[in-house]
């Protein structure tokens, strides 16, 4: 009886090959691609250095550091594989690639802590011995690039949840560094070498809340979870509360990447043929109470609503 879908031009998606120089896609390869590259000079230094010192804190840090370049490599092939074209097998083009990238980070991570927390444990019982000044100087050059790599990414954390991810990792080595120096410092002064696991042990505790939640994130958006602050009863509430509507149903909200949010929903009207005018009016709506551009209506009356109810589901 009636059908309106509508795109709206700000989802921050292309339906191009590329990647807009200055989009917020493009700003955030940029970011990634310098931040990969720090990660990259500094992590092969930063394995050496652990195993040279014999520093679980130092190797709990490096493996975080090897983590982040492999997620960082996930997120600049995410953006990559999002710009790409819809297709009529894929319709939407792969713009989920990049929860995808972020949901492989977050059980990565969960791996690698669940190492550290093991090794932790052994080196407890079984201490071994740590070269501190060689330890901390790694530690400190380690800060710099995590420091350097964090300012790259803060812009890009609040528009993508891959770059949200790419920067948790990096949050956590940076916060790793200050707990290896620490710990060198102690070792340094008071030979207690069971310091080292403790803080290893810690590195690998502090992140796993955040990443928990980026784990979530990403498990609630690829499960066709409501977008937070959508509030379905109540959109079918203020939709019924239009002129001329009986009544809404079947109202769905969904994600399918980071700052492109969908909804769709059967609407029965007394008169039809004012579909038009209440589609524009539901766009409208669903816009500016919920933030939502891609809006999907079906208008109906009584008769053709009682035939979707008779359908199989």
């Amino acid at each position: 009886m009636g059908h309106g879908h509508a795109h709206g031009g700000g989802h921050g998606h292309s339906h191009g090959g590329g990647i807009p120089a200055g989009s917020a896609a493009g700003r955030n390869k940029g970011r990634l691609a310098w931040a990969l590259a720090l990660t990259l000079t500094y992590m092969a230094a930063e394995v050496v250095g652990g195993l040279l010192t014999g520093s679980l804190a130092l190797l709990a840090d490096a493996a975080h550091m090897v983590t982040d370049a492999g997620g960082i490599a996930m997120s600049l092939l995410a953006i990559h594989y999002a710009a790409k074209a819809p297709s009529p097998g894929k319709s939407f083009g792969y713009m989920r690639f990049e929860i995808l990238a972020a949901l492989a980070n977050a059980v990565v991570l969960l791996g690698v802590t669940a190492y550290i927390l093991y090794e932790a444990y052994r080196r407890f019982f079984e201490p071994t011995e740590i070269l501190g000044w060689p330890m901390m100087l790694v530690a400190f050059v380690g800060l710099g690039v995590n420091l350097a790599s964090m300012r790259l990414l803060a812009g890009g954390s609040s528009e993508s949840l891959n770059v949200k991810g790419a920067y948790f990792e990096v949050f956590s080595d940076m916060l790793g560094s200050v707990g290896v120096i620490a710990a060198a410092l102690v070792v340094m002064a008071t030979g207690w070498r069971w310091v080292d696991p403790l803080v290893g042990a810690g590195i690998g505790l502090f992140i796993v809340p955040r990443t928990w939640r980026l784990l979530s994130e990403a498990l609630h958006i690829l499960l066709e979870g409501t977008p937070l602050g959508v509030d379905l009863a109540a959109l079918r509430t203020e939709i019924e509360a239009m002129p001329g509507v009986r009544r809404a149903y079947d109202l769905h909200a969904w994600t399918l990447t980071s700052g492109f949010d969908a909804m769709s929903g059967h609407v029965v009207m007394d008169d039809v043929a004012a579909g038009p005018d209440l589609i524009r009016a539901v766009r409208r709506l669903v816009k500016e109470r919920h933030g939502i551009e891609h809006v999907t209506v079906q208008v109906e009356d009584e008769a053709l609503s009682a035939e979707a109810a008779r359908l199989p589901v």
